[in-house]
């Protein structure tokens, strides 16, 4: 991975931020270890999720659900990455040892500097792990949603899918937005003082 040095007291990326497109990092993807930066996802959505580590438990379960998703993601424009400390190699271990990761196509990442893991605000330094954490970015780069959960509890691909969809409706069309539970097909609202008091 390249070196990225932050200024000193630099705070985590979070929702507006623009990140970084020249940080480049190396995947395992169909059966082969490359390197890829943030560069080459501009132009479409990116869906980075961390998650602690390889060979563990509820991972493999996340994981799995978002191959089982990749699709129906890539039918959106968007390219999914997860993220965990490993290395590349260990990846590709994992891939050949499990049956659910066998099921991955979307990159691999790999992050075992800790640079994304620590750019991104997911790093347990203690640990050398990253907590599970889930970053939608806009084609232009910018942080659109982030969703952070303890290392128990495991994330639904369905919702990231959802909130997907619906960042993507309101950068397509920039005076509505979505209420809450808002799914594709549903009425969205246009702010404006008219509305005031009567939701």
């Amino acid at each position: 991975m390249e070196d990225y040095m932050f200024e000193s007291g630099f705070a985590p990326l979070t929702v507006g931020d623009v990140v970084p497109e020249e940080l480049t990092f190396s995947v395992f993807k169909d059966g082969d270890i490359s390197e890829l930066s943030f560069k080459d996802l501009r132009g479409k959505w990116t869906v980075l999720f961390f998650y602690p580590a390889d060979f563990t438990f509820v991972c493999p379960t996340e994981l799995g659900e978002m191959a089982d998703l990749y699709d129906s993601f890539k039918e959106l424009g968007a390219e999914v990455v997860s993220v965990s400390t490993d290395t590349a190699f260990v990846h590709k271990a994992w891939f050949d040892a499990s049956e659910t990761i066998k099921k991955v196509t979307y990159p691999m990442a790999a992050d075992p500097a800790h640079v994304l893991s620590d750019l991104f605000g997911v790093l347990i330094e203690a640990e050398g792990l990253a907590r599970r954490g889930t970053f939608i970015i806009s084609p232009d780069g910018v942080i659109k949603t982030v969703e952070i959960h303890d290392d128990a509890i495991g994330r639904s691909g369905k919702e990231t899918l959802r909130k997907l969809k619906a960042a993507k409706f309101v950068g397509e069309h920039p005076n509505n937005v979505c209420p809450a539970a808002w799914n594709e097909g549903d009425d969205t609202l246009s702010p404006g003082v008219d509305l005031v008091g009567k939701i």
